[in-house]
């Protein structure tokens, strides 16, 4: 080795080394993923209300639950109130039949997410819209002994309140208050409520926002999450003043607290993964890469050999697809074309939207609605639409290109 290459080597070291100094001394960017995770101390996680949850119960009745509501309520002796953050919460069929089970025993479910729709309990959602220049929104409890007190928070969440409950059966426990720029307020809507059902009840939430770190840190927002949390006492149903106030958090509490429904909870899935999620192990591992790189390519000069050129394959996947397409025009089968079309985006709804298309009907209608994020209305005309082709023996080009044109932005992600 002579001494022009030992040069060029110990500057790719010594720049190698500043990279690492570089990226070790760097302030870490903060991470605003909503993972909603007992264990992650980033703004979104729940790490500091999981810790505080043993001074607001006893410690030993705060359980973890670590698979999902079917399974752990196949044992009908588990009580106590099963608790739900999350940023979105997709329950089962059967899942859900086992939480109203719970529920009608005497349990209570508590369920904070940005949204939910529960048709079992006549309960809607919708985000809140105002023709005012500034808006800002607090939270508040709607009991008049709270006194009436305003919290704040100071990031842009889904402004979401119930706009359908079941009012026979639905008590308002909290709001979002809305206020203009000059500070009057234009609006309150709930955002806080107790179902009751059976001997239970289902306490649902539309801001779990204020259960993060970031918000438990946020001036005095403790106390909002501590009064949500002072209504699930156990007995809490049976123990309401009758003039509307509230039991402290009781010593007999349970809190099942869900960790299997947690956007950012652990999951490693290989070897790679664990090494990748940790700083320094990381880092080996490049630095063991780039090591044998170096191997590779000084090794390399000394017995490199003759590498024939293989000339690949054509593929011929566009031509073939053009000479079927070219088929179907030139004997203008537009019915045939048509149906190809539905069937595949049949398909794309079973496969995208884990949805089944055996039966369409109203039920299956808001279901796609809810989760492509169009309209209801825009699926009902999707499917009015393709009704209409299937009922014709024969179909114009136009309409041919309508059909195309509207299942194209059906497919389109709504923001």
């Amino acid at each position: 080795m002579d001494k022009k290459l030992k040069i060029y080597i110990g500057l790719l070291l010594f720049i190698l080394l500043g990279i690492v100094y570089v990226e070790s001394i760097k302030p870490k960017e903060i991470n605003w993923f909503p993972s909603y995770a007992a264990k992650d101390k980033i703004p979104y996680g729940t790490y500091i209300l999981h810790k505080e949850m043993s001074s607001l119960f006893d410690e030993e009745n705060v359980r973890d639950v670590y698979e999902n509501p079917y399974l752990f309520l196949k044992d009908s002796t588990n009580r106590g109130t099963y608790f739900f953050v999350d940023n979105a919460l997709n329950f089962g069929e059967d899942e859900f039949n086992k939480l109203l089970s719970f529920v009608k025993r005497g349990n209570n479910v508590f369920i904070a997410t940005n949204g939910v729709h529960i048709d079992e309990l006549n309960i809607k959602t919708k985000s809140f819209n105002s023709t005012s220049f500034e808006e800002k929104f607090y939270q508040k409890m709607s009991n008049p002994s709270f006194k009436d007190k305003e919290y704040h928070f100071d990031r842009d969440f889904s402004n979401l309140y119930f706009s359908k409950i079941d009012t026979l059966k639905t008590t308002v426990l909290g709001e979002l208050l809305i206020k203009d720029g000059n500070d009057s307020i234009i609006g309150t809507k709930p955002n806080f409520i107790k179902n009751s059902y059976g001997e239970g009840n289902f306490y649902l939430h539309t801001f779990p926002e204020a259960f993060t770190n970031y918000n438990m840190l946020l001036d005095t927002n403790y106390e909002y999450v501590a009064n949500v949390l002072s209504y699930l006492n156990k007995n809490n149903s049976k123990k309401e003043k009758a003039s509307g106030g509230v039991d402290s958090v009781g010593s007999d509490a349970i809190i099942l607290w869900d960790t299997y429904y947690k956007t950012g909870k652990s999951r490693i899935t290989s070897p790679m993964h664990y090494i990748l999620s940790s700083k320094h192990l990381k880092w080996a591992y490049y630095i063991a890469l780039i090591g044998v790189l170096f191997f590779i390519i000084f090794k390399g000069k000394r017995n490199q050999r003759f590498i024939p050129v293989v000339t690949p394959l054509k593929n011929q996947s566009l031509a073939f697809t053009r000479t079927i397409a070219n088929m179907y025009y030139e004997k203008s089968d537009h019915k045939n074309i048509a149906a190809h079309k539905i069937n595949y985006f049949l398909e794309y709804i079973r496969t995208h939207y884990r949805l089944s298309t055996l039966k369409i009907d109203a039920i299956f209608y808001e279901n796609l609605a809810s989760r492509s994020g169009n309209s209801l209305e825009e699926v009902k005309k999707i499917f009015k639409q393709i009704a209409v082709v299937e009922s014709k023996e024969k179909i114009t080009q136009e309409e041919l290109i309508a059909l195309n044109k509207t299942i194209e932005e059906f497919k389109v992600l709504k923001i």
